[in-house]
């Protein structure tokens, strides 16, 4: 790495120049002790910042097959962690029916709690955020509780939310959005901040906030754009206007779109179904396949390529990829423990 440094003086050496160092949001992403080497740095780089400590959250009332965890004092979200064949999927499953799921002080503070508890948590290889109130995804800000802050608390309280969502964005593992309701605002910028989105044909998606002479304030001018591009995000946005699950498709909002059931749980089943095919992989190699993208993404090809190749190299000293040469010598399925 440090020659191929040395013999790209303006490429892979530029990265020297400015910028947070790569070595740190990688180290800081994995949590396993890896180190990139400390020559690279990342250019327009930011770096994932994990919290360490664990903040038990826990699950909702009834107990559901599969489940090992549920809600005891509030009910607004529930965590569960699916057991046998499913272990390792986390399902943060949103549960504020007389307020059509909108994102309150308290969901908030709930969903940040929840995150911090997910980021360190070694266990946790797919998390699938859903909602538990038919037909609805997430409708955006709670309005009737906005519209009781002044002027100066709705600042502060739109910057916890962007801060949360990012969280959410930042989560080292696969992250998955369940759409099988109407996801307006705020609850389409809490989809788009998972790094797929599912949604049922029935499902209504929009940034409507200009239609209350605001803007998004959850990350979805940047996000949106990415997803679908500059053009088509703003004509969306200046018009406020509302997609179905096809139209979303059709745009590449959404990766897929589905006929909804009569339980009204297509998208997360789908989910769920797509959780399970992640599973079987490496836990790291997954980890450190999303930082390359989502770091990636946010530079030059040359700059992406030198965080691909850093990325690369923490995978080379794991315990994983000699049992997967293990394995496929032996040809039996790999025994992966994310070491």
């Amino acid at each position: 790495m440090a020659a191929a440094v040395a013999m790209a003086p303006g490429t892979l050496g530029s990265l020297h120049a400015g910028g947070v160092r790569l070595v740190a949001a990688c180290n800081a992403w994995l949590c396993q002790g890896l180190r990139l080497p400390g020559s690279l740095a990342g250019r327009r780089v930011g770096p994932a910042i994990w919290a360490q400590s664990w903040v038990p959250v826990a699950g909702g009332p009834a107990p559901r097959r599969g489940y090992s965890s549920e809600v005891k004092t509030e009910d607004e979200l529930r965590v569960r962690h699916l057991e046998d064949e499913n272990r390792g999927i986390v399902v943060l499953g949103i549960n504020r029916a007389y307020g059509k799921n909108s994102l309150s002080k308290n969901l908030i503070k709930m969903l940040s709690k929840a995150v911090d508890a997910l980021k360190s948590d070694k266990k946790v290889r797919t998390i699938i955020i859903r909602s538990e109130v038919p037909g609805i995804f997430c409708a955006g800000a709670d309005l009737k509780e906005r519209a009781k802050m002044s002027s100066s608390e709705v600042g502060p309280f739109v910057s916890k939310i962007r801060a949360v969502i990012n969280d959410i964005a930042n989560l080292p593992v696969p992250t998955i959005a369940a759409i099988d309701g109407l996801a307006l605002g705020g609850g389409l910028e809490l989809a788009l901040a998972c790094d797929i989105r599912v949604a049922a044909s029935s499902a209504k998606m929009g940034l409507v906030e200009t239609k209350l002479a605001i803007i998004p304030g959850g990350g979805g001018t940047q996000r949106l754009p990415r997803a679908i591009g500059m053009s088509l995000a703003k004509e969306l946005i200046f018009s406020a206007r509302v997609l179905d699950g096809q139209e979303a498709k059709a745009v590449g909002l959404i990766s897929h779109v589905l006929e909804q059931n009569q339980e009204g749980d297509a998208a997360y089943r789908k989910a769920l179904d797509l959780a399970r095919e992640f599973l079987p992989q490496g836990p790291v190699a997954v980890r450190v396949a999303k930082l390359a993208i989502n770091q990636g993404m946010e530079v030059d090809l040359v700059t992406g390529l030198a965080i691909e190749e850093a990325c690369y190299a923490q995978t080379i000293p794991t315990k994983d990829r000699l049992e997967g040469l293990l394995a496929f010598k032996e040809k039996r399925p790999p025994r992966y423990k994310g070491e």
